[in-house]
């Protein structure tokens, strides 16, 4: 079995789920292939036909802090993810990381949702202090404040229907899909905060590095969604 040198070698981290499954076609029409399926292997290292390319399967959460820290060269997360962690680090130049494309999967949007019986049109004219709970505080904190509405900002990892549901708070900002979630825990959808899709994401000092092999897999990408990589 050949071995490519790690220095040569590109890694891809990938979260599994959707991000995972729309990214495959633009990965085979580059000329990648994951050879084995996430949801079968325990493995979190998975090889490709390429032998100077692997995946790495971690948290959507975690795929910028791995390219940021160089434990991956590249990645593809949510436009969402990519502005929490920006946050964290006070700002998307302190974190270092290069996005260079819009790839056009996973689509979806971060919204406001409220319980069917909540006037939120009222309380946000009132001027009422609302509970809002989110995973996504730095985006829920910067469209409150561009509203003007003051909020306590509620911090939750899961489940966020729940809340307004057992009074703990007002309203959720999450991310929202077809809606039917919404809809079987009535609650209703009353604001769009922003469209989302996911990017990729790139080490800066992996790119001089191994300039040539991932700028041929960036372009290959750009391709993919019809747009240009301009690396200069």
């Amino acid at each position: 079995m050949s071995h490519t040198p790690p220095a040569a070698t590109i890694t891809l981290a990938l979260s599994k789920g959707r991000i995972f499954d729309e990214i495959m076609p633009l990965l085979a029409a580059a000329g990648i292939e994951v050879l084995e399926d996430p949801e079968k292997s325990r493995k979190l290292i998975l090889p490709t036909n390429r032998p100077e390319v692997r995946v790495v399967l971690v948290r959507a959460s975690d795929v910028p802090t791995y390219v940021q820290y160089g434990g991956a060269d590249m990645g593809v997360c949510g436009k969402d993810t990519l502005i929490e962690h920006s946050a964290e680090w006070g700002g998307a130049a302190r974190s270092g990381l290069y996005l260079p494309l819009d790839l056009q999967i996973a689509k979806c949007r971060v919204s406001v949702a409220v319980r069917t019986d909540f006037d939120y049109a009222q309380a946000v004219k009132k001027g009422s202090r609302l509970k809002v709970a989110t995973k996504y505080t730095a985006i829920a904190r910067e469209f409150f404040a561009s509203k003007g509405v003051h909020v306590d900002l509620i911090k939750l990892y899961g489940s966020m229907e729940l809340a307004p549901l057992t009074g703990m708070a007002d309203a959720i900002v999450d991310l929202v899909s077809s809606g039917n979630t919404l809809k079987a825990n009535q609650l209703v959808e009353v604001e769009q905060v922003m469209p989302i899709s996911s990017r990729l994401v790139v080490n800066p000092a992996a790119l001089k590095l191994k300039q040539q092999r991932m700028r041929s897999l960036i372009g290959a990408l750009a391709a993919g969604v019809g747009q240009e990589f301009n690396p200069d």
